[in-house]
């Protein structure tokens, strides 16, 4: 009787050590061994000229992350998803991923369409969603921010720097031509950028204005019809593959020796296509890797060290909004547990831990408005010639406060803008004054 007793209490006792030990690894498995990313950007097409640098800089930064043993050890498991199938089908993978409660936050998208498909979902599902790219100034405009948010500003103050900036360097043009891509981001472009040069000199006349459709082979009618107009300035939101094919095909035609260009997503393309000295370009933001920011901060150099000697180039500024992107979803992880007591976070914890934050990234800092739009300065510049780089650079470079150039929250932008007067040009940096 006693022996069996014994085998009973010692089988008991076996079994409340399992119960325990399984608690408290239950307890343990609350922070996961890795966590789940949807990475939205283009891989294929035309746009993929802009979007791999992105996926580049996210592998790249992820495989430095979890070497470095990820987030309070908890690895990142990235699933890349082209945005180049079209929106339905972006929508059918976001909703797909975002099933899995372990996908805990998309990076989505690139494209402004997207963006404007996901915003309403993300708040549906109750996902956090950080639009790495997404300009469009309209994403906020019906529905406040939620579980999406923009770190990297949005049009209206990209585009109204370069309104600046042409005018601090050509106080005295007259004469605009315009050519965008003939879509949203295109069309919102050529409206931003005019209300703002109107408003800043109002005598200036826009003189041509055309929107070939997006992947277009050849720009030869365009071309001429810009020669035929003969402005003095020629600005162009062309990007990707687009941009690379005007200039190829606009440079030998002269166009850059009879007018001022402005190519606002210029950058992107100094290493990969010839430009001459004097374009104005930008990187819609502050991410230039070469800019004094950058320069000055070793974790930024050390990151664009090891992208060129993995892909053989630098990080444009895709790239470095990528970087940035996914330096603010590191900081949410780190700000969320920190207020949780070291716990690893739910959805709506990161949802929280984003809003009103102020992150500093590798080439500034993003701060978070209560509508969730990000607020980050911008840099326009001019091309140069390098004695270190077989590629131009950016030059006479001006560094725009972002708060100055966005609207104030529930403000018609567009409004906004058509209340500025020539006086803002002269309160504002001077190019070059960015060194």
């Amino acid at each position: 009787m006693r022996s069996n007793l014994k085998k009973r209490m010692l089988s008991a006792a076996t079994a409340a050590g399992l119960v325990l030990s399984g608690l408290q690894a239950a307890r343990a498995q609350d922070k996961p061994q890795s966590v789940g990313m949807g990475i939205f950007t283009f891989t294929s097409g035309p746009a993929a000229a802009y979007g791999m640098p992105a996926r580049n800089a996210a592998e790249l930064w992820i495989d430095q992350l979890n070497a470095a043993g990820g987030i309070d050890g908890v690895k990142i498991d990235p699933k890349y998803i082209d945005e180049a199938q079209g929106t339905n089908n972006i929508i059918g993978d976001y909703r797909h991923l975002a099933e899995d409660p372990n996908n805990q936050v998309m990076i989505a998208a690139l494209s402004s369409g997207n963006c404007l498909a996901l915003h309403p979902i993300a708040n549906q599902l109750k996902v956090p969603t950080v639009g790495w790219n997404c300009d469009t100034h309209q994403l906020f405009e019906k529905e406040r921010g939620g579980y999406y948010f923009r770190p990297n500003g949005n049009t209206i103050p990209e585009f109204t720097a370069f309104a600046v900036y042409l005018l601090s360097v050509e106080p005295d043009i007259k004469t605009v031509a315009i050519i965008d891509p003939d879509y949203a981001f295109g069309h919102d472009g050529a409206q931003i950028f005019t209300a703002a040069l109107k408003a800043l000199k109002p005598d200036v006349q826009i003189v041509a204005e055309l929107y070939p459709r997006l992947g277009a082979a050849s720009y030869q009618t365009e071309i001429s019809r810009l020669a035929v107009a003969h402005p003095e300035v020629i600005f162009s939101n062309l990007w990707g593959g687009d941009l690379e094919n005007f200039i190829r095909q606009a440079e030998p035609r002269g166009l850059f020796k009879t007018s001022k260009v402005v190519l606002a997503l210029g950058e992107s393309v100094l290493q990969t296509t010839p430009l001459p000295d004097g374009v104005i370009v930008g990187v819609l933001g502050d991410g230039y890797w070469m800019s004094p920011q950058a320069e000055s901060d070793p974790a930024a150099k050390a990151f664009v060290k090891a992208y060129h000697q993995r892909f053989g180039l630098y990080p444009v500024f895709p790239a470095m909004k990528m970087a940035n992107a996914l330096e603010y979803v590191k900081v949410a992880y780190q700000t969320a547990m920190r207020k949780n007591g070291g716990k690893w976070p739910s959805r709506e914890e990161l949802d929280a831990a984003m809003n009103d934050s102020t992150v500093k990234t590798y080439t500034g800092t993003t701060v978070t408005r209560s509508d969730n739009d990000g607020v980050v300065d911008q840099i326009v510049g001019q091309t140069v010639k390098s004695s270190q780089y077989p590629f131009p650079v950016m030059g006479d470079m001006a560094r725009y406060s972002g708060e100055t150039l966005m609207p104030p929250e529930g403000q018609d932008p567009i409004k906004w803008l058509g209340a500025l007067t020539p006086s803002f040009v002269a309160e504002m940096p001077k190019p070059g004054s960015y060194k």
